[in-house]
């Protein structure tokens, strides 16, 4: 009995030890994948997609921080393909230039409207549109029956103003040996005052109606009336506008001609508000037109528009600038840069030199000491001048940036996946709002890559660069997607789509010579 009660009791401890190990076991588990999950997250990550990135999640504390520096490989056969040019960096004097965009317009000053004096039928027109004409020149002659009554008016009453004349000298007389009284000379004295003003009246209303003076001492000497008047050239100009023709009616608002005075000529300009403070009545300003690049006029800003337009926030500014070459041409689009106030001493680069990679801005430098090794590093732009931008930060003066192929570098760079796509996101969005990239480059052998792998499910963005004219790949086509873009010289086009289905999606020129494919799986 007693052997029995011993064996019992064994037993008992030993299913209790293992209770206790058991749950000593499951602790420890928990507790391992505790600190493995926080210590980075899962055991296993996905394998990069081939060609393609997925957009990865980050916090908005990440979107902000500088981007590190990525070396991007070339070998020298790809350096020669993707055309790569470098160049020093160079420092200049920033923030001194405004380009605005402008438009030739008439010296307003030196512009005017040819209206009759008189109402009437035109009968001549001498200039044509375009001629030079020189002040006083006739432009066109019109007949005036309004003209010919005044003349004919004027002619009467200068008659009747001599008769009154030769009646007055002969009452005086009469007075002076008793034959007549003095009473009828003072009613003789009374009409010949009305018969001056008459002729006065009359011979101002020719005046206004643009006849000469000469021409009235003509007609006051019996020479005739005329129902025939002149129009003449106000200035010396150019006649732009024409709407005289013979036969035309016409009266005092009727506008026959418009002539400008082309020696000197305005430039407006469109002014942003930002750039109000360094913009001043006297600033000098260099125009030049894309009909003669080679030629750059001078002047001065003579005027700044005191109100600002609603729809486009800027100001016109007027700068007058002389022409008397004509190279100026009325309604020619101008490119017009303004010396701005102020101006301090910083790295310039070239336009071409600078590439976006989200809403971040790099460019590539390169090491001579290291041919066929390119750096991409963040840098921050400041002022545009020309073809030529500011650098606040990134580059220093003597650095060695590439300035032609950098489309390609890019897209080498995310070729080889070397840096994520910049981006902002939530950790917790999922692949229904992830977008997975790719950049195909459209050089003389093809598309490069030719195939690119995607992640079924989720949202595609391709872009696309052309960095050659020896291709016929000048446009894009997906025949499934029902999509087509023309494809401008080193120009990023991007084509979005998705989430993408399982499958492949092929795509080709528009002349269907090169061809590609997207696996999605």
């Amino acid at each position: 009995m007693t052997s029995d009660t011993r064996m019992t009791m064994h037993r008992g401890a030993a299913a209790l030890v293992a209770v206790a190990l058991l749950a000593a076991g499951a602790g420890a588990t928990y507790l391992l994948m505790r600190a493995d999950a926080g210590a980075g997250g899962h055991a296993t990550d996905m394998p990069p997609l081939t060609g393609a990135r997925q957009s990865p999640a980050g916090s908005a504390g990440a979107s902000t921080a500088p981007l590190s520096d990525v070396v991007v490989p070339l070998s020298e056969d790809a350096v020669q393909r993707a055309g790569i040019v470098v160049a020093t960096v160079a420092s200049g004097t920033s923030a001194t230039e405004i380009r605005l965009p402008g438009v030739v317009e008439p010296n307003a000053y030196r512009q005017v409207v040819v209206t009759p004096l008189v109402a009437g039928r035109v009968m001549n027109v001498v200039p044509a549109l375009g001629d030079r004409v020189r002040r006083g020149q006739t432009l066109a002659e019109i007949y005036s029956p309004a003209l010919a009554e005044a003349h004919t008016r004027y002619v009467s009453t200068q008659a009747m103003l001599d008769a009154h004349d030769r009646e007055l000298q002969r009452t005086q007389k009469l007075v002076e040996i008793g034959a007549a009284s003095r009473q009828e000379l003072e009613k003789i004295h009374a009409e010949h005052a009305a018969q001056t003003a008459a002729v006065q009246s009359a011979r101002s209303q020719l005046e206004l109606l643009g006849v000469s003076a000469a021409a009235l001492d003509d007609m006051g000497s019996g020479r005739g009336v005329s129902a025939a008047t002149t129009v003449p050239a106000p200035i010396d100009g150019v006649v732009t506008e024409r709407g005289a023709n013979v036969g035309l009616n016409v009266d005092p608002a009727t506008k026959l001609f418009t002539v400008v005075d082309l020696s000197t000529v305005w430039v407006v300009a469109n002014l942003y508000e930002k750039d109000f403070s360094r913009i001043r009545i006297g600033s000098e300003a260099a125009i030049t037109t894309s009909a003669r690049p080679d030629v750059t006029v001078r002047g001065r800003v003579s005027y700044i528009d005191p109100q600002v337009s609603a729809d486009t926030r800027t100001a016109k500014v007027r700068i007058e600038v002389p022409n008397t070459g004509g190279e100026l041409r009325l309604g020619m689009y101008a490119d017009v840069i303004v010396a701005g106030a102020g101006g301090t001493s910083a790295p310039r680069l070239s336009r071409t030199a600078v590439q976006n990679v989200g809403d971040r801005t790099v460019v590539y430098l390169a090491n001579p000491k290291e041919p066929g090794k390119f750096i991409e590093r963040e840098v921050r732009l400041g002022q545009p001048s020309g073809e030529q931008v500011e650098v606040s930060a990134g580059v220093h003066t003597g650095d060695v940036v590439v300035t032609e192929g950098s489309f390609f570098l890019r897209a080498e760079r995310e070729r080889l996946g070397l840096r994520p796509v910049v981006g902002s996101g939530s950790a917790d969005a999922g692949d229904a709002q992830a977008v997975q990239t790719a950049t195909i480059v459209v050089s003389e052998r093809g598309y490069e890559p030719a195939k690119v792998t995607l992640r079924a499910g989720v949202k595609a963005r391709l872009t696309f660069v052309r960095t050659t004219d020896k291709t016929c790949g000048t446009e894009v086509v997906f025949p499934s997607l029902k999509i087509k873009k023309p494809l401008p010289l080193n120009e990023p086009v991007v084509i979005e789509f998705g989430p993408a289905k399982a499958g492949d999606i092929a795509f080709a020129c528009g002349m269907s010579m090169l061809h590609g494919s997207l696996i999605v799986r």
